[in-house]
């Protein structure tokens, strides 16, 4: 059974489309995370390497970075070193919305028991309450403020979250 798997794998793999984005390619899209994530986190990378994970949603690899391309928002991957993720905004959310998250779902207010200060719009990593660990990275449904102030209700749209397929796929890579 564990060749089969193997097996799997290996063609899942082979049959990824690759490519690499020209210099004025790459460029553009630094310029385009700079506008949208916090100062200091974009790499300065000559070449970035697109993995098409499946139709809209890519990874993206340069050197030791790594962001994920869901249709037209491009978040850190969860793998990333610490301190890249660190220095996004976060929510915390109890113990008993990990296995939600953790299968993609919406982050619902009633599961979230602190909040960074976000605008909506913003990227947002989810974090269990326990261990502080990301689960999930996500775009911002609301402003923190906003949100603090609801009673039920989604604040983070779910992007990437640990096992997905984009996490998977780099595992293979």
């Amino acid at each position: 059974m564990e060749r089969i798997n193997t097996i799997a794998r290996i063609i899942a793999l082979i049959s990824l489309k690759t490519f690499v984005l020209s210099k004025s390619e790459t460029g553009e899209l630094l310029d385009k995370l700079g506008s949208v994530w916090p100062q200091g986190v974009v790499p300065k990378v000559k070449s970035i390497k697109i993995y098409e994970v499946e139709e809209g949603r890519r990874l993206l690899i340069a050197d030791e970075t790594v962001a994920v391309q869901v249709q037209d928002s491009i978040v850190p991957f969860l793998g990333s070193k610490p301190e890249v993720l660190q220095r996004f905004p976060s929510v915390t959310v109890d113990m008993g919305a990990v296995k939600f998250v953790c299968n993609g779902a919406k982050v619902m207010r009633p599961g979230i028991t602190n909040f960074d200060s976000f605008k909506k719009g913003d990227i947002v990593v989810v974090k269990d309450q326990t261990h502080g660990k990301a689960l999930a990275v996500g775009v911002a449904l609301e402003d923190s403020e906003s949100a603090k102030a609801m009673a039920k209700g989604y604040v983070v749209e779910n992007l990437h979250y640990i096992s997905d397929k984009m996490w998977e796929a780099y595992k293979e890579i």
